[in-house]
C-alpha cells in the first residue's frame, strides 16, 4: 500500500499564500507532517500567474529534506514537465492526474512515458461525467488502458482512480466506487492499480465526524483490493489502521473487527455476517458507519447517535 500525503494542497488559503511567497519555513513544516508517507503530493492545481515554475521549487525542497517520492498534481502540462524536469528519481514519481480526454490524455501520458513515471488516471470524461455504475467507470479504465499501452506505459505503473464523491452528496456512489476497485483489480491482465482520494469520502460531513468516516472506509478499500491512497498525513490513527491491515496484526478487538470487515469485502459478503462486540461503544459507531458507506441506511449527521 502506498500512502501519499495530501497535505500540500492549493485549496487551503494559508497553503496557497505560502507557495505563492515561496515560504519555505511554512513548506517545511508541511513536509515534515509528511514524514510518514511514502510521498507527497504537490497539489498546485492550474499553476498560472504568481504559481508558475512552482513545482521545481516544491520539488527540490521536499528531495532536500526527505526521501520521500513526489506526486505531481497540477492540471497544467508544461509546469508537470518542469516539475519533473528537477526530479531526481521520476522512475518512483506519479502524475496526478489524467482523465480519457484530449489534449491532458495526450499531454499526461506522453509525459508518464517520456519519463517512466506512474500515471493516475481517473475513470471519467467530458462526455460521461463520473459515471454512476461501476461498469461505465470499468469500460473507461479500458479506454485509457488500450491508449497507455500504444503509448508505452507499463501497467504496473498504471494507477485508475474510481473517483470517491462524497457520502453527504450521493451516497450511493461509495459502494459503486468499491465495485469499481475490485472489478479493476480482477479485470487487467498484467494487472493495474487502483488510488484513492481518500478524504473524498467524508467531505460535507461535521469535522468530528470525517476522520471514523476516512477510517471506515479506508478498511473496506483495502479489502476491495486498493493499492494506495492520497490521505490526510495528520491523521495518525489513519494511517496506522492501513499499516496494521496491510501486515494483519492487529492490536486489540477493533482491529479485528476492520480485518473482518476487509475480509468481508473481499469475500463478496454481507455485512450482517461480520460478528463485532455489541456490548462495545466503538465497535458499534464502526459498524454503524460501514451501514453508511454500503448504503445499507440513510446517512444523516447524526447518524452515530441514531
Amino acid at each position: 500500500m502506498k500512502l501519499i500525503g495530501e497535505n500540500i494542497h492549493i485549496i487551503s488559503k494559508s497553503v496557497r499564500d505560502a507557495l505563492v511567497n515561496r515560504n519555505a519555513t511554512f513548506v517545511n513544516n508541511l513536509i515534515d507532517l509528511q514524514k510518514n508517507m511514502d510521498y507527497v503530493d504537490l497539489n498546485v492545481g492550474p499553476a498560472k500567474g504568481e504559481l508558475e515554475n512552482i513545482l521545481p521549487w516544491l520539488c527540490e525542497l521536499t528531495e532536500t529534506k526527505t526521501d520521500l517520492g513526489i506526486c505531481f498534481d497540477t492540471t497544467n502540462a508544461d509546469e508537470m514537465r518542469r516539475g519533473l524536469s528537477v526530479c531526481k528519481n521520476t522512475t518512483n514519481a506519479f502524475i496526478n492526474s489524467t482523465s480519457k480526454d484530449e489534449p491532458r490524455f495526450s499531454a499526461m501520458s506522453g509525459l508518464a512515458a517520456e519519463y517512466s513515471c506512474n500515471l493516475i488516471a481517473l475513470t471519467m470524461g467530458k462526455e460521461t461525467g463520473i459515471p454512476k455504475s461501476a461498469d461505465g467507470r470499468l469500460e473507461i479504465a479500458f479506454e485509457i488502458y488500450e491508449n497507455c499501452m500504444e503509448c508505452g506505459i507499463e501497467s504496473s505503473k498504471l494507477y485508475f482512480d474510481p473517483l470517491i464523491l462524497p457520502i453527504t452528496v450521493e451516497q450511493s456512489q461509495c459502494r459503486e466506487a468499491l465495485h469499481t476497485i475490485q472489478m479493476i483489480k480482477e479485470s487487467f491482465d498484467p494487472p493495474v492499480n487502483t488510488v484513492v482520494g481518500l478524504s473524498n469520502i467524508s467531505n460535507g460531513a461535521p469535522k468530528e465526524l470525517r476522520p471514523l468516516i476516512n477510517r471506515v472506509f479506508a478498511v473496506l478499500a483495502f479489502g476491495a483490493g486498493l493499492d494506495a491512497a492520497i490521505i490526510d498525513a495528520a491523521d495518525d490513527e489513519l494511517f496506522r489502521i492501513f499499516k496494521m491491515l496491510e501486515n494483519n496484526k492487529p492490536q486489540n478487538d477493533t482491529d479485528k473487527l476492520y480485518i473482518n470487515l476487509a475480509k468481508m469485502i473481499a469475500d463478496f459478503g454481507e455485512l450482517e455476517d461480520v460478528k463485532f462486540d455489541e456490548n462495545s461503544a466503538e465497535q458499534k459507531i464502526v459498524i454503524k458507519t460501514a451501514d453508511i458507506l454500503l448504503n445499507r441506511k440513510i446517512y444523516s449527521h447524526s447518524f452515530t447517535q441514531i
